[in-house]
């Protein structure tokens, strides 16, 4: 009897332990290579003569992908409840300070604790992506590289001149988001984030200023960018049906402060040294609102991906409503196989800079402005195994002139090697 009782006890010790099993992975990616760009625009914030810029380096960040360590974990808490965690951090593997220039610390891509039912849905609380970025990630024929030429994912400034300024917000700290399970192909999910000292959000503020404002703009670059958000919200819907996918996201911040060569409402930017790197200048003042929308779609034909996009930015004085600066852009592509080894993909798109009544000087009122632009990118992957590849990328991005400011263009190609772990 007793040999029956401490036999229950063990089964019964075996099953909690396997019931509440869990499992840590350590994950990565480095991408290292060689990068050279070019650029075109104003010699300076205060001379609209045309100068070139020619930048060749090796490269840590990545061209094709950001490299970065991760964590990520789940435990199994029974009855179809799972709690989950992801830490994931950015590497520079030619910078001192491993994650290149972020306050002698990692920089922290994403980094969230959450729990998920099973035919419900999840939810998590943390530093995460945005719904355009997922669904941007989903849809990009590029699958958002780090080089020029890209409409809809246009890459951060250290490639060069203001107008590769970032397209959209990328991720929110301190935001809550909820995930449905997938029913009948469709997936919402949305995310929000509620009076947040947010330096991951704001280095797209510049997205309209190279072509809005005139040569008194000063150039995009490596700047460190700081904002307060009152209240920014989002969502996100993905449909998938056989060999189609379709995404539509919007995200939506009201911010009530925002530093980086930071001015009252709508006035006039601060000058810059010619080709210096400095932050773009805040030409809607330190409260301003964000509303950012895209949909896109890729469809799966066996020997190639084609692919859709369209995306829009809008960045508005919260206190002069008609005072904005926006960005949109279209954009085709296909990606696909060539032999088994070779993968191959091209993408090319159009878009507009808008602003309106923005101040020129403090003084004089500037009239609203617009310019076109053209963008392509062609890239290739030479595949050596599942986890190790060499590429190669080029892309172009040209900008027409306006009444306000002179054209610009800008182009960009790296070649390296990926390892994912």
């Amino acid at each position: 009897m007793k040999k029956s009782l401490f036999a229950i006890a063990a089964v019964g010790a075996f099953a909690g332990a396997a019931q509440a099993q869990s499992s840590v992975t350590v994950y990565g990616l480095l991408d290292v290579g060689f990068q050279g760009v070019t650029t075109r625009g104003p010699q300076s914030s205060t001379s609209p003569t045309q100068t070139n810029t020619n930048i060749t380096r090796f490269s840590g960040e990545g061209s094709q992908s950001t490299s970065r360590l991760g964590f990520r974990g789940t435990e199994d808490l029974g009855g179809g409840t799972r709690a989950f965690f992801t830490a994931e951090f950015g590497l520079n593997a030619t910078d001192a300070t491993l994650s290149g220039s972020t306050g002698n610390g990692l920089f922290n891509r994403q980094t969230f604790v959450g729990l998920a039912q099973k035919g419900v849905g999840q939810a998590a609380i943390g530093t995460q992506y945005t719904p355009v970025h997922f669904a941007v990630g989903r849809t990009d024929p590029g699958q958002q590289n780090n080089m020029i030429g890209s409409v809809i994912y246009t890459t951060n400034a250290s490639q060069g001149s203001g107008q590769t300024a970032t397209s959209y917000t990328v991720r929110y700290n301190n935001s809550l988001t909820l995930q449905t399970e997938r029913i009948a192909g469709f997936q919402l999910s949305g995310i929000y984030n509620n009076n947040n000292a947010d330096s991951n959000t704001s280095a797209e503020v510049a997205v309209a200023t190279a072509a809005r404002t005139g040569p008194t703009t000063a150039t995009a670059a490596n700047a460190n960018f700081s904002q307060t958000i009152n209240s920014a919200w989002g969502l996100g819907l993905n449909y998938v049906i056989q060999k189609l996918n379709v995404d539509l996201a919007y995200q939506t911040s009201k911010n009530t402060s925002w530093t980086g060569a930071a001015q009252s409402a709508a006035a006039t930017p601060a000058s810059a040294a010619p080709n210096a790197v400095n932050a773009p200048a805040n030409v809607l003042g330190t409260s301003l609102g964000s509303t950012q929308m895209y949909a896109g779609a890729v469809y799966d034909f066996g020997i190639l991906k084609a692919y859709a996009g369209w995306i829009s930015t809008k960045y508005t004085s919260n206190l002069n409503s008609n005072a904005y600066l926006q960005r949109t852009g279209q954009q085709i592509g296909v990606r696909g196989n060539v032999t088994k080894t070779i993968e191959g993909w091209a993408s090319v798109g159009n878009g507009q800079y808008k602003s309106g009544a923005l101040n020129n000087l403090g003084s004089t009122a500037t009239p609203n402005a617009s310019q076109n632009f053209t963008a392509y990118q062609v890239g290739a992957n030479y595949l050596l195994s599942k986890r190790t590849n060499l590429y190669a990328i080029f892309g172009s991005k040209q900008v027409s002139s306006s009444s306000v400011n002179i054209s610009e263009g800008a182009s960009s190609y790296g070649v390296g090697v990926r390892h994912t772990f």
